[in-house]
């Protein structure tokens, strides 16, 4: 359960195994941007995620699985009223959410690409932009060596500071200020363990601005490489910041549930890559969802 979506992912796996997507079902929730004005998920929130997890178990049951993961990230786990919600999940859905922090969400999705990548990748720095926060995680071994957790989700940042359809240049302005200033904080404590080898990016933001920077079709399939440039994406930044939800939508690869959010992941990607001296990355195909099932198929 994720700040933009609920969704279940039904893998046939096993240790020693790659696991195999077997079906997929998701929900857009939007849950950071659900929040009312004392940071806490609303009632009709509440309501909606209790339907979506339902009907999850429900699919997961006719799919049968024989054992589900249940999580939740940042949306739950900053919310003012988190607690609350998670009890009234586990009482009317009898799901118990495993809340992740920030850090357990970059380790796990830096052990997917690790895993993805192989050793031969050398030393790993990994961005994972999600609808609640940034993840950075950087290591050579499957557990990162530095793992840190930003409140700079795309659709946080959506809701808080662009609230115009296109924004203004104002508002664009001072988040691309905010985002930055978050992002230095960090910088200095990932400078210090040296040059990476390998620069990986995931999460659907990083694939839609692949996309629109002329990166393969996800139809091509999961293993044609896909990479997105830091002059490409600097050129996109501004067309995008005057589009509308819409027009966004049209581009290629961008669903209309996300258009609205890519100017605040685009803003974060440029910020990113641009204070962590990047020239490019490669978009790996897994991340957080996979990241949880490798750890637990190493625990059996």
């Amino acid at each position: 359960m994720g700040s933009n979506t609920v969704h279940l992912l039904v893998v046939d796996a096993h240790p020693g195994a790659r696991p195999q997507p077997a079906y997929s079902h998701k929900a857009e929730l939007k849950l950071a941007e659900l929040l009312d004005e004392k940071g806490a998920i609303d009632d009709a929130g509440v309501e909606q995620l209790i339907a979506q997890i339902l009907e999850a178990r429900q699919v997961a049951e006719d799919k049968g699985v024989e054992e589900v993961l249940p999580f939740a990230t940042s949306a739950v786990r900053e919310a003012a009223n988190g607690e609350q919600v998670l009890a009234r999940v586990a009482q009317e859905t009898g799901t118990e959410l495993a809340v992740l922090s920030g850090e357990d969400e970059a380790r796990l999705t830096f052990l997917a690409a690790r895993r993805w990548f192989g050793w031969s990748a050398g030393r790993l720095l990994v961005l994972d932009i999600g609808g609640g926060s940034l993840e950075v995680a950087y290591g050579i071994d499957e557990q990162p060596d530095a793992a840190v957790s930003l409140p700079l989700g795309a659709g946080r940042l959506t809701a808080a500071g662009l609230p115009g359809d296109p924004p203004s240049a104002e508002d664009v302005r001072a988040l691309r200020k905010h985002v930055r200033a978050e992002i230095a904080r960090t910088v200095s404590e990932f400078a210090r363990l040296g040059t990476p080898d390998h620069v990986v990016g995931t999460s659907k933001t990083f694939k839609q601005l692949a996309r629109i920077a002329g990166a393969a079709r996800s139809a091509e399939g999961l293993y044609v490489q896909r990479t997105l440039g830091r002059r490409a994406l600097e050129e996109w930044v501004p067309r995008l910041a005057n589009m509308t939800a819409a027009e966004r939508a049209m581009l290629p690869g961008v669903s209309a549930g996300r258009a609205r959010q890519l100017l605040a992941g685009a803003l974060v990607a440029e910020g990113a890559m641009d204070l962590f001296e990047l020239d490019e990355l490669e978009i790996c195909p897994w991340a957080l969802r996979e990241g949880v099932i490798l750890r637990r198929l190493d625990r059996i």
